[in-house]
C-alpha cells in the first residue's frame, strides 16, 4: 500500500505498544533533552565536536526523531536524528488504520503539537511575538530524495495554517547579509532535512555563514546535532561514571544505562576480543547516517573487520527488534520512532521491515499505524 503522492510504502500491519513503554521512550527523550541543555553537558561534549556546533543559535529542534528496538526487557535507544522523517507518513498511516474503526484519533492533537513546535522555534529564534510567515523545507535535490512526498504534504499543511512554505535546495536560495530569500521572499525559518549536519558542504557555505551571523532561524541545526544525534553521545550516554560527574539523578542514570546499549569506540576497545564477541555486536560508522556503512557482527568477515576504522567506528551492544505479525501471517521487524520537539511528545510511528536493518523495500512493509493499549 501506497500514501496517495507516491510510492512510500505503508503497511496494512498494525503496531501495539503498551502505554508503559511509551512512557518510558518519552521519559528517555526528555531525560536527553533536558541533559542536553546542561552546561556541564556541553562542556564535556564540546570538545569532541566541530565548531559550527558549538554555537547555539538560540532554539531548538524540529521534529526529533529518537528511535527505538522494543527487547525483551523493554524498549532500547538505537538511535538519535536531527533529521528524521518519517511523521507525515506515520499520521497517513494511523488515519488509514482508524477508517477500519481501530485506535484513537491523534490527528488534531499532533496538528496542534506540530504548529505550536514551528512558531516556538521562530519566537525563540525573533525573541518576538509576531507569527512565522515564510518558511523552506529545505534538502539536496528534494524531488530525488525518498521521503520527498512527505516534505509535500509537510508544505501543504504548512500553507493550510497559514504559512508560506516552499521546497528548496540549497542552490534555489539567495543569501546576503540581509539575510535569506527564496524567489525575492525573505525567509524566516528553514526546516532543515539535509544530511550535512555541520554544513560543511560548499554548497552550504552561504547558508551557513548565515546560520552563524544569526539571520537565519534553521532547524534542526549543528548544535542540536552535535548535542544529541551524533552517535558519538551514545558512549556518554551508557557510560555511569560519566552520567554520575553530570550530576544526574540516581533514578535519571538508571534509566539510561538500561534503555542505551552499551556503546564504545573500536579505538578503545580489544581488536581480539572484539572479534570474539562480534556475533553480539553491531559496527555502525559515526560520520554515516539512515544505516550507511551499519555492520552486523555476526555477517562481518576478517577482511572487513580489520578495514573498519577504530576512531570512527562505534561498537554498540545488538538489540534485536521485536516482531510482528501480518493478517497473513508474515513476520515483520519492528522500529519505533518518537517524534519530539524539546522535551514534548508529538507521535510516535513504526517502521516494518525484513532483513538485517530497517528499509523501506520490504514488500508488505513500511510506515505502519501504531496503537497504544
Amino acid at each position: 500500500m501506497m500514501t496517495e503522492h507516491t510510492g512510500i510504502p505503508i503497511s496494512p500491519t498494525r503496531v501495539d505498544i503498551s502505554r508503559h513503554d511509551l512512557k518510558r521512550m518519552h521519559t528517555l527523550a526528555r531525560t536527553l533533552f533536558r541533559l542536553s541543555q546542561r552546561t556541564s553537558y556541553q562542556q564535556r561534549v564540546f570538545p569532541e565536536i566541530p565548531e559550527i556546533a558549538r554555537f547555539d543559535p538560540g532554539h531548538a529542534a524540529l521534529m526529533m526523531g529518537y528511535d527505538f528496538h522494543l527487547g525483551a526487557n523493554g524498549p532500547k535507544l538505537i538511535e538519535v536524528n536531527t533529521n528524521a522523517g518519517g511523521a507525515f507518513v506515520a499520521w497517513q498511516s494511523q488515519m488509514r488504520n482508524l477508517q477500519g474503526g481501530d485506535g484513537i484519533p491523534l490527528s488534531e492533537r499532533f496538528q496542534q503539537r506540530l504548529l505550536f513546535s514551528f512558531q516556538r522555534e521562530w519566537r525563540d529564534f525573533s525573541r518576538s511575538r509576531q507569527a512565522l510567515q515564510c518558511l523552506v523545507l529545505l534538502d539536496e535535490d528534494p524531488p530525488n530524495q525518498p521521503l520527498y512526498p512527505e516534505m509535500v504534504s509537510c508544505r501543504d499543511w504548512l500553507i493550510s495554517h497559514g504559512i508560506d512554505a516552499r521546497i528548496a535546495d540549497p542552490g534555489d536560495l539567495q543569501i546576503d547579509g540581509d539575510g535569506v530569500y527564496h524567489q525575492e521572499r525573505k525567509v524566516e525559518l528553514i526546516y532543515n532535512r539535509h544530511c550535512d549536519f555541520f554544513l560543511e558542504e560548499d554548497a552550504l557555505a552561504p547558508l551557513r555563514a548565515a546560520y552563524l551571523a544569526g539571520s537565519i532561524c534553521l532547524s534542526p541545526n549543528p548544535f542540536a546535532y552535535g548535542l544529541l544525534a551524533d552517535k558519538r553521545r551514545m558512549i556518554l550516554w551508557s557510560d555511569e561514571e560519566v552520567l554520575q560527574q553530570l550530576g544526574l539523578s540516581a533514578a535519571r542514570t538508571r534509566l539510561l544505562l538500561e534503555m542505551v546499549p552499551l556503546s564504545r569506540l573500536m579505538g578503545g576497545m580489544d581488536a581480539t576480543r572484539l572479534w570474539d564477541e562480534r556475533k553480539e555486536l553491531i559496527f555502525k560508522p559515526v560520520n554515516k547516517f539512515g544505516g550507511r556503512g551499519v555492520l552486523m557482527g555476526k555477517s562481518i568477515t576478517r577482511k572487513r573487520f580489520a578495514e573498519l576504522e577504530p576512531d570512527s567506528t562505534l561498537v554498540q551492544q545488538i538489540v534485536p527488534p521485536s516482531q510482528v505479525r501480518s493478517q497473513d501471517g508474515e513476520a515483520f521487524k519492528v522500529d519505533l520512532r518518537l517524534f519530539v520537539f524539546r522535551d514534548h511528545l508529538l507521535g510516535v510511528g513504526a517502521r516494518l521491515y525484513q532483513g538485517q536493518l530497517t528499509n523501506l523495500r520490504t514488500p508488505g512493509g513500511g510506515f505502519a499505524p501504531v496503537r497504544i493499549v
